[in-house]
């Protein structure tokens, strides 16, 4: 293969490799994943070609130039292995944001899942308290006693009731999005179950007057601990729907396709089910006014609904950005 030959077969790979690696260098907190395979793939085919140049043509000028885009490929992707803070920084104030505002439909409809399970536990624990040992887990349903609620603040026993819910909703959020798989049946019935537990709970303590006690041992992590569920559970639903509603694509793409998305918004769960563990751990059953446990609470729904709003400008910013740049 002469020079010439081998420019021709290698020059549309170089041009790409160029344009990536300005594009990647302007816009760091903008790459796609895509983009970041593509460009690691050019980097690497035209190092080899660069070896191969050093070898057959020492004196051409394509061996310089190929020296060139290489050692700023080099720089720019040993650069962007120190920047993995800011790719963690770009999800959850752009990209969680972004996926949030583009399936809510599906995190809305989980909360409908949910409130149809707890309103219709409500009520049936309501008419008849008895009603609870049947609907419940036997360990649950043993071991919740409304009179001890707060008997013991400051202790583990003080919480083992939220405890017991944490960890069951930690769970449903999980089983939750990987039942998408079931063409989300599984999801809509974990949904619908969880619901019914919380609603169930809400109901024996209401008829011992004790409605205003639970609640503010529930929603300080509740609210961020119920956000992440219905997230997790809007990712399964959508992974079922992409099942059941192909299009003109096969399922299996759908599922591809669809699972991504669902995992995305499921990882930016994750942080949701920290902040609500510590709140849980130290505030749940802390000997502190119930007064300030709603405040914990109400913080809470504050921080969720600035966060969603910081997000908000954030991509309204990044697209005015890239309008412009286009």
């Amino acid at each position: 293969m002469n020079v010439k030959q081998f420019i021709k077969q290698h020059r549309e790979d170089w041009k790409q490799l160029e344009i990536l690696t300005v594009t990647m260098h302007k816009r760091k907190s903008a790459i796609s994943g895509e983009d970041i395979n593509k460009f690691h793939r050019l980097y690497q085919k035209a190092a080899q070609n660069l070896s191969y140049s050093q070898t057959y043509f020492p004196d051409e000028e394509v061996t310089h130039y190929l020296n060139a885009i290489v050692s700023k490929s080099h720089n720019l992707l040993y650069k962007s292995q120190t920047t993995s803070s800011k790719q963690i920084s770009y999800f959850f104030k752009t990209k969680f944001i972004s996926l949030l505002l583009e399936q809510w439909k599906f995190i809305i409809g989980a909360m409908i899942l949910f409130t149809i399970g707890a309103v219709g536990s409500f009520l049936s624990v309501a008419n008849d308290p008895l009603n609870i040992y049947s609907i419940l887990p036997s360990e649950i349903s043993q071991s919740v006693n409304p009179e001890n609620l707060g008997s013991s603040d400051g202790a583990v026993d003080s919480s083992l009731m939220s405890a017991s819910i944490m960890t069951n909703n930690i769970k449903v959020a999980i089983l939750a999005f990987a039942g998408g798989v079931t063409f989300g049946i599984l999801t809509v019935y974990l949904l619908i179950y969880n619901g019914i537990i919380v609603g169930s709970l809400a109901a024996l303590f209401w008829h011992h007057g004790m409605s205003y006690e639970f609640w503010a041992y529930i929603v300080p992590h509740g609210m961020i601990e119920l956000t992440a569920i219905f997230i997790a559970g809007g990712a399964g639903l959508l992974m079922g729907y992409k099942l059941f509603v192909p299009g003109n694509n096969s399922r299996l793409f759908q599922l591809k396709k669809g699972a991504k998305r669902s995992v995305q918004l499921l990882l930016g769960t994750i942080p949701l089910f920290v902040i609500a563990g510590i709140i849980e751990g130290f505030i749940t059953p802390a000997a502190i006014s119930l007064e300030a446990k709603y405040i914990v609470a109400l913080l809470t729904v504050i921080g969720l609904i600035i966060y969603i709003l910081l997000g908000r400008l954030s991509l309204k910013k990044n697209h005015a950005i890239t309008d412009f740049d286009s």
